[in-house]
């Protein structure tokens, strides 16, 4: 036996009440029995599963029009920091780390880093020079059992205990401070990169030699920032 059904079509600006509509007013029944605006026959199964689709389609529609923020995709980092003992985030680097002092490293240590890593790169920089980004340090290839860096690494090619250090903006080996010109502070940024390789660089490269060949090997990023002024 042939039946006779109308589905209501939903037009665009009515949208937002019908979705409200199928939230709090119609019945599971409702929800499968209304008619669309040509006649249409056949089988009552053949109907319904093309109401069902419909109202799937309808609810997802809703969903999406809600407002929900959708989920990034990607491999989701939590818990890998970076700190120092010689300052807190936010704070102000004392000047024994600066070209007004002694100009030596920071002591800084990092928690447990994402699964896979099998090395670290360090890169220290200041966005806010003059000139633009300024880089401060560079090391690689830190031993994936690492978790810290002793205060005053001395500037040299090779980390003991492993790894390489890379040439600053100063133009030198290793690290080297801030040393901003007098007027507002400045943000420094130190950047621990957890890395599923070893890079095998030469000792003596640069900030973007390192992050090439780190493209696509980065498993995370802990930072840690604090400021300073003259």
């Amino acid at each position: 036996m042939e039946g006779h059904w109308r589905l209501d079509s939903l037009r665009k600006g009515e949208k937002k009440t019908v979705c409200a509509a199928r939230r709090n007013q119609l019945t599971s029944r409702e929800r499968f029995s209304a008619s669309i605006d040509k006649p249409f026959f056949g089988p009552p199964g053949l109907h319904f599963a093309i109401a069902l689709s419909i109202f799937l389609i309808s609810a997802a529609s809703c969903n999406r029009s809600s407002g929900e923020p959708l989920q990034a995709k990607g491999p989701q980092v939590s818990g890998f920091q970076v700190e120092s003992t010689a300052f807190k985030a936010g704070e102000e680097i004392p000047k024994k780390f600066t070209c007004e002092g002694e100009d030596i490293s920071p002591a800084l240590r990092w928690t447990h880093p994402p699964r896979g890593t099998r090395s670290f790169a360090l890169i220290t920089e200041d966005p806010d020079a003059p000139s633009g980004t300024w880089i401060h340090w560079v090391v690689y290839d830190l031993p994936a059992q690492s978790r810290e860096l002793s205060e005053g690494v001395p500037k040299q090619q090779q980390v003991s205990g492993g790894g390489s250090q890379g040439r600053n903006d100063f133009g030198r080996i290793g690290y080297g401070g801030p040393c901003p010109p007098p007027g507002g502070a400045h943000h420094y940024f130190f950047k621990i990169y957890a890395l599923d390789t070893m890079l095998h660089l030469q000792p003596g490269v640069t900030k973007e030699e390192v992050l090439q060949a780190a493209k696509g090997h980065i498993l995370g990023v802990a930072e840690l920032m604090a400021l300073f002024k003259r």
